[in-house]
């Protein structure tokens, strides 16, 4: 294989290799990622988990703040933007908190960090008071930044750790309610109408969710919202007393994932990202209730997205490239470089592999995906032109 790309492709195309199954096309955007340091990084590093972007495919990656300390300041974010600039392979962007601490108390002071993150957060916890949250989608709407809301009331949660449906009543275990995740998007959608904020909704997982933000969207509410792989290849049904079928949201119903699939087709999500999020083999080694929710899936969302969804003709190959690629990065004004060959993908449609998370370069390998034969095997990353990864 040659070590530079001899072919380019225009702004949101797909080139294809003449007589094979490879195609290059604009590289991969994740802006929902949780790269654990600084503060945990036993769980993932900078380069642990900018190197598994790249084997993914991805070149742009948005960071969590769920971290210790907290970006919730010009001195706590330059931490995390000094280890970025010294460890990351591919673009980084750290998100700020929406408040102080991520408590839900008090908002950041935004105009300070608004140039130093991508966008603000409090990802990992809903705001839960409507004044804190009316207050912060105030102020960043005034400084013309994206707020993107972890969405879930704390009083509806009741000590859940999986879908309340079926399989939770089954087996005995305590259910979180779909109502916990849209109660507060449809709070929300109503405070960005007033407030003009730019609103992004994190991981929608229930039917109720895509219903609230489509009607959003109808009205004029400056509104996108993202779903992740799990969600839409994934339901309760595929469960297992297994941690890394544990994950927040939880994976939902049949029914939900239908949803959510017919919000891909009509347009109501946005963009598909995938929460990656690692721990340690110990930390997910205890079964469905006790071990901690997160699973990785940086390396494995193109081949399950495209053996799920593409292959059985339920979206196009176009479509999933733009809800990758090209979506998040409109929203998130985040740059790409495709047309001159510097921020591209190369992958073989056609070669089958199965999945094993011991293979991962993330230091998290707990997948849902373990064991599934997928295809769409990533070849090779380019970054600025450079070649970041091969396979």
């Amino acid at each position: 294989m040659k070590n530079e790309f001899s072919y380019g492709t225009s702004s949101g195309k797909i080139a294809s290799k003449s007589g094979t199954d490879i195609i290059v096309c604009p590289a991969f955007c994740d802006v929902h990622v949780h790269l654990r340091e600084p503060g945990y990084s036993y769980k993932e590093t900078i380069r642990s988990g900018s190197l598994a972007a790249a084997a993914g495919g991805y070149t742009c990656v948005c960071a969590m703040p769920n971290l210790n300390p907290v970006p919730d300041s010009v001195d706590n974010l330059e931490e995390e933007l000094e280890i970025i600039r010294r460890d990351a392979v591919i673009d980084v962007r750290p998100y700020a908190s929406i408040t102080v601490g991520r408590k839900g108390l008090e908002p950041v002071d935004v105009a300070a960090l608004k140039d130093r993150c991508v966008a603000f957060s409090d990802d990992g916890s809903g705001v839960q008071s409507p004044e804190v949250m009316r207050r912060a989608m105030e102020i960043i709407a005034e400084n013309g930044c994206i707020l993107a809301a972890h969405c879930e009331d704390n009083s509806l949660l009741r000590g859940g750790y999986v879908h309340d449906g079926a399989y939770a009543a089954a087996h005995g275990h305590r259910g979180i309610c779909s109502e916990s995740e849209w109660r507060q998007i449809e709070r929300d959608l109503v405070i960005a109408g007033e407030t003009g904020c730019a609103y992004h909704v994190c991981h929608i997982s229930t039917r109720e969710s895509v219903d609230l933000i489509r009607r959003a969207k109808d009205r004029g509410v400056d509104v996108t919202c993202e779903t992740a792989p799990h969600y839409l290849a994934l339901c309760e049904d595929d469960l297992q007393e297994d941690g890394r079928f544990k994950m927040n949201p939880p994976l939902r119903t049949s029914s939900d994932r239908a949803a959510l699939i017919e919000g891909l087709k009509d347009g109501t999500i946005d963009m598909i990202a995938t929460d990656h999020a690692p721990h340690s083999a110990e930390e997910k080694s205890r079964g469905l209730e006790r071990s901690a929710m997160g699973v990785v899936g940086l390396e494995t969302a193109f081949p399950v997205l495209y053996t799920a969804l593409v292959r059985k003709g339920v979206i196009s190959l176009e479509k999933l490239v733009d809800l990758m690629s090209l979506a998040p990065r409109r929203r998130f004004r985040l740059p790409v470089d495709s047309e001159s060959g510097n921020d591209l993908v190369e992958i073989d449609l056609g070669r089958e592999f199965t999945i094993e998370g011991e293979r991962f370069l993330s230091l998290g390998h707990s997948t849902p995906f373990e064991g599934w034969k997928v295809y769409g095997k990533v070849l090779r990353t380019v970054y600025k032109g450079k070649q970041i990864y091969s396979l």
